[in-house]
């Protein structure tokens, strides 16, 4: 590499570190009631840490690391009762209490009202899960949404119309 590469490649890492240091990003992807839901969200990595253990109760996590993580529906979703309208949401989870969490909606944009949140169902994972994930699949107009971070899943049925 000659010095004008190494240059350029300074500035550029002096300028924008986030390049090195950001997670990848996920895409998980449903058909629900016919209609597209999706979730963008970044995929931290554990590196030996317990991080969901860390978690302070009722401090909402971002759920996966740098950007938010979003919801973009194309159909009117209903988890339990709470009414989830076709459009786009930053989601977030709470941990209320040892071993309970909750996942929150709060519109995307400007004003980020929150919607609502809904119970998470806490599972063991067999096989440590190094990079969190999150999945979504459908079947008709049921769905579930599922999170997977160390031994821990997370996760919240819905349905779609």
């Amino acid at each position: 590499m000659n010095r004008r590469n190494v240059c350029v490649l300074a500035v550029m890492l002096a300028v924008s570190p986030s390049l090195v240091l950001a997670a990848e990003r996920g895409l998980a992807k449903a058909t629900v009631a016919g209609k597209a839901v999706t979730i963008d969200y970044g995929r931290p990595e554990l590196k030996g840490r317990d991080m969901l253990a860390q978690a302070e109760v009722g401090k909402p996590w971002r759920l996966g690391a740098d950007d938010e993580t979003t919801l973009k529906t194309e159909a009117n979703l209903k988890f339990g009762t709470l009414s989830v309208p076709k459009g786009d949401y930053v989601l977030s989870a709470t941990k209320v209490a040892e071993g309970q969490w909750q996942l929150n909606f709060a519109k995307s944009g400007a004003d980020k009202a929150v919607l609502g949140s809904v119970p998470l169902a806490l599972q063991k994972v067999e096989a440590s899960v190094e990079m969190f994930t999150i999945d979504l699949s459908g079947k008709g107009t049921d769905g579930e949404v599922s999170m997977r971070w160390g031994t821990t899943g997370l996760k919240a049925t819905f349905t779609g119309q």
